[in-house]
């Protein structure tokens, strides 16, 4: 029998809202699905982009919640344990957050300066994989 899982106080709290933010996500895939159906005016570029958003926003969500688990088993501590907890949460909200708002302006063709948060989420996502990978073959 496998031994019981067991979360740290962190790890419970941030799964718990993780959980909740897919609320969220459903309420984007309604909204996709507004946008194919032709429910909702916008552009190629818009449709892509929300496509994009959503996408990151669900995958992200779930890998942002099996990285808790694999953060508690690395025994992390310090700074690399808030890199390797937040960074790849904090990637699931930057990306869908650069796609949505970069296109969100009515008959938007182009990404405007809010494409930056797509770097930032690159980044998060990078430093969080980083010290999450680097921290469990540590561990």
């Amino acid at each position: 029998m496998p031994a019981a899982i067991s979360l740290s106080s962190d790890s419970r709290t941030t799964a718990g809202v993780l959980l909740l933010t897919i609320l969220a996500v459903e309420y984007g895939g309604l909204v996709m699905l507004r946008i194919v159906r032709g429910q909702r005016p916008a552009t190629d570029f818009q449709r892509a982009f929300a496509r994009a958003g959503h996408a990151h926003a669900g995958v992200f969500v779930v890998f942002a919640l099996v990285a808790q688990i694999l953060a508690d088993a690395a025994e992390l501590d310090g700074a690399i344990e808030i890199v390797a907890r937040d960074g790849i949460w904090a990637a699931a909200i930057l990306f869908p957050a650069g796609f949505f708002l970069s296109s969100a302006p009515a008959g938007a063709t182009r990404p405007n300066r809010f494409i930056l948060l797509l770097y930032a989420g690159v980044a998060a996502l990078t430093a969080g994989v980083l010290a999450l990978g680097i921290g469990l073959l540590t561990a």
